[in-house]
């Protein structure tokens, strides 16, 4: 019977953790891209235009997207939109590579969120050596003020490599900002994998991490044993922290899930996802630049965002690296 103990202990944890699920929905709004490459007829987007986070400005959507010229170089473009469907493109890009950090590679795959009278926009800059966590500031979506590397490469208290993908909470918890983001490191078996970490701040512009490992184990055999990447900024609820995040598995497909967070602890986990609520399944989800991907970072909430237990959102999302498709998701929080 002592040798049961242990088995019986896991099982009972594992019941305890699966008794708090979140019930998601989703359902593309169109079968073909809301915007492909080239859109509005700009040279810099001519390779892909994908990875948009989004956010409404008075009564339009905007999106701020990733776009790829031919030399693969990257830049975060503007788009706007009267319903959230059919988009139209700024001509010129609203962030380029200028500095060292960012020249080279360029500036990738942006999160936006809104604090006070300031947007805060994470993105990764790379510079064909080293990706790193970045942000940038602005009171209009188009002016962006940098404010540099916020959370280097191979300098974190676990991820020893890369950084990328700050996903913000919107409001302090015990006085203090936190971040979601993706750190690579190298597991015991000798492979790099991305692991989601946890970092907090003071003041939105100097970051540190909060753990000394990763805020999610990694669950071999499962749709994120590869990758654990943070999506759009995370919503806080009655029921907790809601974080939306990619994963991908040992294949790379890509398909996004859910975690669940203490809303008054940001480390503990509540329940999370055994499998995405959506995988590539359309031709150019599944054939682009990089194959087999639904890649999400930007929502938009259909309604005011208060204490609630379900959420109707606009979903907007990269697609195999090379267009960006929509859906409609709605959640359903536990009691």
């Amino acid at each position: 019977m002592r040798r049961l103990v242990p088995a019986l202990l896991v099982a009972l944890a594992l019941l305890a953790f699966s008794a708090e699920t979140v019930d998601i929905q989703a359902e593309r709004m169109a079968d073909s891209p809301l915007l492909n490459p080239g859109a509005g007829r700009t040279s810099w987007s001519e390779l892909g235009i994908f990875n948009p986070a989004a956010i409404k400005k008075g009564s339009k959507t905007v999106l701020l997207f990733r776009a790829q010229d031919r030399h693969h170089t990257s830049r975060i473009g503007y788009a706007e939109s009267a319903d959230g469907k059919r988009f139209t493109v700024r001509r010129r890009p609203v962030l380029s590579p200028e500095v060292p950090y960012e020249k080279g590679g360029g500036v990738e795959d942006p999160r936006v969120v809104r604090i006070g009278k300031l947007y805060y926009l994470t993105y990764t800059g790379y510079n064909l050596h080293d990706a790193q966590l970045c942000l940038a500031t602005s009171s209009n979506l188009v002016h962006w003020l940098r404010q540099g590397v916020i959370l280097p490469a191979y300098k974190g208290t676990w991820n020893t490599q890369w950084t990328k993908s700050g996903a913000i909470l919107p409001q302090k918890i015990h006085g203090k900002w936190w971040m979601y983001y993706l750190g690579t490191k190298k597991d015991s078996d000798g492979k790099s994998r991305d692991y989601m970490g946890l970092a907090s701040s003071t003041d939105l512009l100097h970051w540190a991490d909060a753990t000394d490992k990763p805020v999610l184990e990694r669950r071999p055999g499962t749709f994120d044993s590869r990758v654990m990447e943070p999506g759009p900024p995370p919503f806080i609820t009655d029921a907790g922290i809601l974080l939306l995040y990619n994963g991908a598995n040992e294949d790379l497909v890509y398909g996004p899930g859910w975690v669940l967070f203490d809303k008054n602890d940001p480390r503990k986990v509540i329940a999370r996802a055994d499998k995405p609520f959506i995988l590539p399944s359309l031709e150019w989800e599944k054939v682009g630049n990089v194959p087999n991907v639904i890649f999400l970072e930007g929502v938009v909430p259909q309604t005011t965002i208060t204490a609630t237990r379900s959420l109707d959102l606009l979903a907007y999302y990269g697609a195999a690296d090379k267009y960006i498709g929509g859906m409609q998701i709605h959640i359903w929080l536990p009691e």
